[in-house]
């Protein structure tokens, strides 16, 4: 009896060492070094305001930046690979809808890694009822990901979460000078309007669009798991407690050169780390 176990032993060991490569599951491959990054987007990525009155600085964005300052995706890849391409697919304004269209100019780029941070305009708008819905930003989004999937099938998808915008709020509230940015230029009216407001039907207002972002980023991990090259940061990007000092003074709502190279910072671990 203890001759037959043995033998049979000896024969599931022999079997498993014959078993093809494909059996090993996709995710267990890191995809090779890229050759080209294509970064999708809103004027985050365009690095807007980071270097200027009401420009994009995109040499110091945080995804395609070629700024030694921000140290950005790209130049962190450069290392490895000097070679590297870089593309800045975003526009600043831009929306959930307009994502597939970026997706189409990243795959007639025929990029190798593809870095998407979107959202932070479809919750900051004139007013909470003007907000994307959740249904419409998550067919959005998804069309976007396929389009990249079908149209580079070896494309490697990093997606960074949305900032916490409450977190805006909250830094800048008690500051006269973000308060009167925000007032003159009309910025995110429907998490930012009545800023030092405690009554109770604003306090519930800045609750609900702070949990519009939170069900986005919730999209987004999940549709990015439906791709098998794709990675989420986790909601590393929204759980970062910013300060006020990250932000540009022209605005007090888009990252300076130091809350872009944070947002590097903070996201290139959690994607790939070539």
């Amino acid at each position: 009896m203890d001759i037959r176990r043995r033998t049979l032993v000896i024969l599931a060991a022999v079997a498993l060492a014959f078993v093809p490569a494909a059996f090993v599951p996709a995710a267990a491959q890191a995809p090779p070094v890229p050759g080209s990054i294509a970064s999708m987007g809103d004027s985050i990525t365009r690095g807007f305001n980071a270097c200027g009155f009401y420009i994009d600085c995109t040499s110091r964005s945080w995804s395609t930046g070629s700024s030694s300052s921000v140290n950005s995706h790209y130049l962190r890849i450069r290392a490895v690979n000097p070679s590297l391409v870089a593309y800045n697919d975003a526009r600043s304004g831009a929306k959930v809808a307009d994502m597939p269209g970026q997706a189409q100019q990243a795959v007639s780029q025929g990029a190798d890694y593809v870095t998407v941070l979107i959202g932070a305009n479809d919750a900051c708008t004139s007013s909470e009822s003007s907000m994307t819905s959740t249904a419409d930003f998550e067919a959005r989004f998804r069309t976007a990901l396929q389009t990249l999937s079908a149209g580079i099938p070896d494309v490697a998808i990093f997606v960074s979460s949305i900032p916490d915008i409450k977190r805006l709020w909250d830094v800048g509230r008690n500051s006269s000078s973000a308060r009167t940015a925000w007032a003159a230029l009309s910025i995110c009216q429907s998490m930012l309007a009545r800023p030092r407001s405690t009554d109770q039907a604003d306090v519930d207002r800045r609750d609900r669009v702070r949990q519009r972002v939170a069900d986005y980023n919730a999209i987004m991990s999940r549709v990015c798991a439906e791709q098998p090259q794709c990675r989420y940061d986790g909601g590393a990007v929204f759980s970062y407690p910013f300060q006020l000092s990250h932000l540009s003074t022209w605005d007090y709502f888009h990252p300076n050169t130091t809350g872009q190279r944070l947002l590097a910072e903070i996201t290139y671990p959690t994607g790939y780390g070539w």
